[in-house]
């Protein structure tokens, strides 16, 4: 369409042009507010895929030979593309931070009162910059191929055989090199982190405890993440000064990943843990599924413990030392392999006590450790003998039980919080919405997932490459910017930085689960007998949960 003399500084006009329209698309609100330097970095990235899908297809109109405009029908053709295009540049560029506010004040952020406009557009720059650099190195790579090959084939097939040999030494050359150095140098940072072994601190006098005396758990291999959970949990006296009643210490067991290699060992270790403290003789019994680290949210856990006096036991078990994103990319298989051995140790065990003499049974995790939870979850093989049920916490969006369960829903609710017939089988909340909403009467089996709108592990979408996510086509909820809109290519992108940002925003919304909406959710699943709307009312007060994500007094 168009003739390549018509270029800026070097660069493509219309190419050019459409990387602007990628950038202010950027600047639009998503599901969690950005940085200015983030912004930058966001736009910049856009910008330069803007630019290269626009070189792409000049150069496809180009091969196939279509009529291009040239002298003065070219100049009012770019006249006519870059007017509307700086327009809309300038206006978002005008109300960036404005759009910013609105999802801020949704989350309970104040206001932004810094303008850094002139330094987000410098990293928007640099970032475009680099990002045309690599493609050039790439296209140089691809050159040198394709005029090697062209001494012994025909230049055609040179050019299709260069541009796949070009693209198989940058795969592989990132795959094991850069991803591979740094998923091992990851790995290393974290573990070091954890304080195993030899670093870890002394182990408990208390035989009474997971890692003390008698225990079958190696202290110094539990890890931090274990440790915390294992000794920071409320004890009796903590739980009788809330409910003036005797209580019980709660059991946690936890084994650590560095324990031993095998899951199936690690889920030996974890059952004779539970039978050794006497867990198969309390009312309640959980199995945890942990984060990529490892950790537990003690939003969760304490306030369990408290409504139940004590009465419960949790176990849990370690299947990677990396932070979630990095486990969901590079271990996912390990944490679906550990949660699947220890759900299934603990689960025939439990099934093969008396019915009548045997704790209550429920599936429990947030984030990856949900998802993981729920692949361990065989219908198949609890079918004749349930467990009681469970409560999944920000399911990552790869949940194919999540999927299901969403895509049962009634036409007539809402896609970020779906009610799925009665309510007998499957129930959704969220901070806005309880798990009894229009609902009927619960079934045996309990499921629960409780879910932010604002939650982009929970709802990104990969078809938003090139259409918008179901939920943007619905009123947002109360959490999520009104001012939300899709555009192709970028939205994509926005949802995976904010994947990357969901935990920076106050407890509550985004990734971020607090212990206030935990009792609730616990209060519909478990519903302990006996257990008031002024009970939850007091246990929210007890636990300070304004900000606060555990329950401890």
């Amino acid at each position: 369409m168009t003739h390549r003399s018509f270029r800026i500084l070097g660069f493509a006009v219309l190419p050019l042009l459409l990387g602007l329209e990628f950038f202010t698309a950027s600047l639009t609100p998503s599901l969690i507010p950005r940085p200015w330097i983030v912004q930058g970095a966001l736009a910049g990235l856009v910008t330069a895929i803007g630019y290269m899908i626009g070189q792409l297809v000049l150069a496809g109109w180009r091969a196939i030979e279509l009529p291009r405009l040239t002298g003065r029908a070219a100049i009012i053709g770019h006249v006519v593309v870059a007017v509307p295009v700086l327009v809309m540049w300038a206006y978002a560029l005008a109300h960036w931070t404005d759009w910013q506010d609105s999802i801020r004040v949704r989350v309970g952020m104040e206001p932004t009162e810094e303008f850094h406009l002139a330094s987000m557009l410098g990293v928007a720059i640099v970032v475009f910059v680099v990002c045309y650099a690599i493609g050039l190195a790439v296209q140089w790579v691809f050159d040198v191929m394709r005029r090697q090959l062209y001494r012994v084939m025909p230049q055609r097939t040179a050019n299709a055989l260069g541009l796949v040999l070009a693209a198989a030494l940058v795969f592989f050359l990132t795959r094991d090199g850069v991803v591979r150095w740094t998923f091992e140098a990851l790995d290393e940072s974290y573990e070091t982190a954890q304080d195993l072994f030899m670093s870890a601190p002394p182990a408990p006098t208390n035989p009474r405890v997971a890692g003390g005396p008698g225990s079958l758990v190696n202290w110094g291999a539990m890890g931090q993440p274990g440790r915390n959970f294992v000794l920071d949990g409320p004890d009796a006296e903590d739980i009788t000064n809330f409910s003036g009643r005797p209580a019980m210490d709660p059991i946690r067991v936890y084994v650590g990943r560095a324990q031993d290699d095998d899951p199936e060992i690690r889920a030996r270790v974890a059952l004779e843990e539970l039978k050794r403290l006497g867990a198969f003789e309390r009312k309640v019994l959980i199995v945890a599924s942990p984060t990529g680290t490892g950790w537990l949210d003690p939003g969760s856990h304490d306030p369990l413990e408290y409504m139940l006096d004590g009465d419960v036991a949790t176990v849990a078990v370690q299947y990677s030392f990396l932070q979630s994103p990095f486990a969901l990319i590079f271990e996912t298989q390990s944490g679906l392999e550990q949660a699947t051995a220890t759900m299934q140790t603990v689960y025939r065990y439990w099934k093969s006590l008396p019915a009548d003499d045997r704790p209550e049974f429920y599936a429990h995790g947030i984030s990856l450790g949900a998802w993981s939870s729920m692949y361990s979850f065989d219908i198949f093989e609890v079918v004749n003998d349930p467990i009681d049920g469970a409560l999944w916490t920000g399911p990552p969006f790869p949940s194919a039980l999540w999927n299901k369960a969403v895509a049962a829903r009634n036409p007539s609710s809402p896609y970020v919080l779906p009610v799925v017939g009665r309510g007998a089988l499957v129930r959704f909340m969220s901070q806005f919405g309880a798990l009894d909403r229009g609902a009927g009467k619960w079934g045996r089996l309990r499921i629960a997932y409780m879910q932010y709108a604002s939650d982009p592990i929970v709802f990104y979408e990969p078809s938003s490459v090139w259409r918008a996510p179901e939920w943007m086509r619905e009123p947002p909820a109360p959490d999520v910017s009104p001012d939300m809109s899709f555009m192709p290519v970028v939205t994509q992108f926005q949802l995976v930085v904010d994947m990357v940002l969901a935990l920076a925003v106050p407890p509550g919304y985004g990734h971020s689960y607090i212990a206030r909406d935990y009792i609730d959710a616990w209060t519909g699943v478990i519903g302990p007998r006996g257990w008031t709307s002024a009970d939850t009312a007091r246990l929210k007060e007890w636990c300070g949960l304004e900000w606060g994500l555990g329950c401890r007094n």
